[in-house]
């Protein structure tokens, strides 16, 4: 009878042993015919001889023969019903018992399934990718992937001894998604997929797309991970994320590179729960309400800073494993600070086990390089348009909400998502239905997502670096908008850079560089960025922008950073910035802490925290950041001495703040400025101040008097001190 089989079922068995079976469970396992004939098939490549076994009582069924002589194994077991069984193996000496991986159900629902083809599964990363599990009684790891075009998919790894014929996995044909229980595994394991594409070549091995760790870099293994122990959370951190966020609170964002903010004395990078010792203390000592981590999502390449991530939804294991990452998350909203991270739904890098045609096709990519390949950084274009595609981009969104309790998303590239034309030529794109030049698929992604989050994580913010004119980012989706919460203002940061990189004897020449940022200020929610991309390839630090000789660059410095702190727009500053880094950033080498020995780098450090309490401690300076009642020119002309003068205000009879900068070397006495209100004028924050590194030229308070000045009834003389910004409130 096994003879017969064999004879009948030759072309399977060589297909199974071949790897290229692309039903295994329809051959593999137990299995009963119409007539009530069972038989289990075993392919075992490793095991000399296999045994069945009763799971009821342990007892020996049979053995099963060998009738290919790769190690295909079955037995006849008559007409009899189905039982629970497991097998026994052994190869020479030894001998091992295990559960049989094909005796298993199916692992996902019809519900998965529906959601999953609807592009709706706003939770897949908890049905797809790999998870520690108990089915039916046994112990062991899920697997599911996304692999539509393929012909047959298996899960690889040490415990199979990567051998791709050992552990092909059941197909989902409504959705294209395939899925394994493997039993006896457990949280550690590194897996990856091997995959036989829609023309039946072997692909290279593929990483596990929803996997939620992946191996420390170079090694590309995906990991199988426990989730993140939620009990750990502070349930009323949600709340409070609430109140942190709004467009009246100060918002004041430390942007952080995990593996060059801080090194050990040998150069090594920090793991996540260092990190969290020495970040909260700094951040919550120098008074910024919020970090934000470049691109913590797994990536092959150093040098991207993250920007080129394969896993987006495991924290990079550079720092750490993730719960070492949820660790360092709770603790920062332990000590009141919010926690964003860049996060790239816009491309993702050819590395080939990565997601470049997964299946063989152009799966999460397009097929025309028009449309699919971004010529600037060698990238391919996720494809917006595929529900699938936008279902797990979404889902990367929420996981980092859902399962870490962050606080929001920077999301990059946006304009490159936006536009078809973006860094092409005329002929290198495609124009939309209608004939134009937008992304109308990029701008439902985004759309939906910014809701989705809005919904499900009130507060989240949701933050677009997006250097275009598009109307409408940070407006709400029901209003036309893009559903943001803030957007980059990227033309402030140019034009102000261009401004303070001038000598200030040119300043005149280029004074509305300074202004020009108020005539569209309330057009969106903006924050005002000094971020990483102005400090590395070539374009120097921040200090080093700065003209004159060194006491006139720390000036500078200082009044720019004051001017930003003053401005309406909620901040960003790249780690560095705070206490004038000299060197370019290097992704490779901590910062130069030891720069904090010098007095002069102190003071901007000084100014910095000062700046942040200011802030934090002054509505006039934050209530009405993103509202026109918020602000008022006294002057905005006055370019022959290079003076901006305004008024910050907010909500009721609170004080206004009115600030005065001298962006010229030139000490400025009996200096005219029209106050909103009568009383007397104190200085809050003189950035020329002797504890910042200035030459101290400061003012006493001052009584206002009956002089119609800048179109308020009072005005106050005062000394304006040399390339310095000072901040003034009335004490009545």
């Amino acid at each position: 009878m096994t003879a017969a089989y064999a004879s009948a079922m030759a072309n399977d068995i060589q297909a199974i042993v071949r790897g290229r079976h692309g039903n295994p469970f329809a051959i593999l396992g137990m299995h009963q015919d119409g007539g009530g004939w069972l038989r289990v098939n075993v392919f075992a490549p490793s095991a000399g001889r296999v045994w069945l076994i009763a799971k009821a009582d342990g007892s020996e069924v049979c053995e099963l023969e060998r009738i290919h002589q790769e190690g295909f194994f079955s037995a006849d077991l008559g007409q009899r019903e189905p039982f629970d069984y497991r097998l026994r193996f052994s190869a020479g000496d030894a001998e091992w018992t295990e559960d049989d991986t094909y005796a298993f159900p199916p692992l996902l629902g019809e519900m998965d399934e529906y959601l999953l083809g609807e592009g709706r599964h706003l939770e897949l990363y908890n049905r797809l990718g790999s998870h520690p599990m108990t089915l039916e009684g046994v112990e062991g790891v899920g697997f599911a992937v996304w692999a539509p075009n393929a012909r047959r998919v298996s899960v690889v790894g040490n415990f199979n001894a990567w051998d791709g014929r050992r552990h092909p996995m059941r197909k989902r044909l409504g959705v294209g998604v395939w899925e394994l229980f493997i039993p006896g595994l457990k949280a550690g394991e590194l897996y990856k997929y091997e995959i036989i594409g829609v023309h039946g070549e072997v692909l290279p091995l593929k990483s596990d797309p929803v996997a939620r760790a992946h191996e420390l870099p170079p090694a590309t293994a995906s990991v199988v991970c426990d989730g993140v122990d939620a009990s750990a959370h502070d349930d009323r951190w949600p709340a409070r994320r609430e109140e942190l966020r709004r467009a009246d609170k100060p918002i004041s964002i430390y942007e952080v590179h995990l593996g060059s903010w801080r090194r050990t004395a040998d150069g090594e990078m920090l793991d996540y729960d260092t990190l969290a010792d020495q970040l909260v203390d700094y951040i919550t000592d120098m008074g910024f309400t919020h970090v934000e981590f470049l691109p913590v999502t797994e990536h092959p390449f150093s040098g991207s800073w993250g920007y080129q991530p394969i896993g987006l939804f495991a924290p990079t294991s550079r720092f750490g494993s993730p719960a070492a990452f949820a660790r360092m998350v709770d603790r920062l909203h332990a000590a009141d600070i919010g926690v964003i991270l860049d996060w790239v739904p816009a491309h993702f890098p050819s590395d080939a086990h990565g997601l470049v045609r997964f299946d063989g096709t152009a799966l999460y990519e397009h097929e025309d390089p028009r449309l699919g390949f971004h010529q600037d950084w060698n990238t391919l274009i996720y494809n917006f348009g595929r529900l699938e595609v936008a279902n797990f981009l979404t889902a990367s969104a929420l996981y980092w909400l859902d399962e870490f309790r962050i606080d929001g998303l920077r999301v990059d590239a946006v304009a490159s998502m936006l536009y078809l034309d973006y860094s092409r030529e005329p002929g290198q794109w495609i124009p939309n239905r209608y004939g134009g030049r937008e992304n109308l698929d990029a701008v439902d992604f985004l759309r939906n997502t910014n809701q989705l989050v809005t919904t499900r994580h009130p507060g989240a913010l949701m933050i677009a670096e997006e250097s275009t004119a598009w109307p409408g980012v940070s407006r709400t989706v029901d209003d036309g908008g893009l559903g943001f919460s803030f957007k980059w203002n990227m033309g402030w940061m140019h034009d102000t850079l261009d401004y303070m990189q001038h000598d200030p004897i040119h300043r005149r020449h280029h004074h509305h560089k300074m202004t020009f940022g108020l005539v569209y200020a309330w057009s969106e929610n903006f924050v005002l960025p000094l971020s990483h991309d102005e400090v590395v390839h070539g374009k120097g630090s921040l200090i080093g922008k700065m003209p004159g000789d060194p006491w006139q660059k720390f000036a500078n410095l200082r009044a720019y950073l004051s001017f930003m702190w003053a401005h309406p727009g909620k901040k960003l500053l790249f780690m560095g910035g705070e206490f004038a880094q000299e060197r370019e950033w290097n992704h490779d080498q901590s910062l130069d802490w030891h720069l904090l020995d010098d007095p002069m780098h102190k003071g901007v450090q000084s100014l910095v925290r000062g700046l942040n309490h200011l802030y934090a401690a002054e509505p006039a300076l934050h209530e009405l950041d993103t509202e026109p009642a918020g602000f008022d020119w006294l002057e905005a002309n006055d370019a022959e001495n290079s003076v901006f003068s305004f008024i910050r205000r907010s909500r009721g009879d609170v004080s206004p703040v009115v600030v005065v900068c001298n962006m010229t070397p030139v000490v400025r006495e009996n200096f005219r400025i029209g106050v909103p209100r009568a009383g007397q004028w104190s200085e809050i924050l003189n950035s020329d101040a002797a504890e910042f590194g200035g030459s101290n030229v400061t003012n006493p308070p001052i009584p206002s008097q009956p002089v119609a000045w800048h179109g308020q009834s009072q005005s106050i003389e005062i000394t304006l001190p040399p390339l310095a910004v000072v901040f003034l409130k009335s004490e009545s």
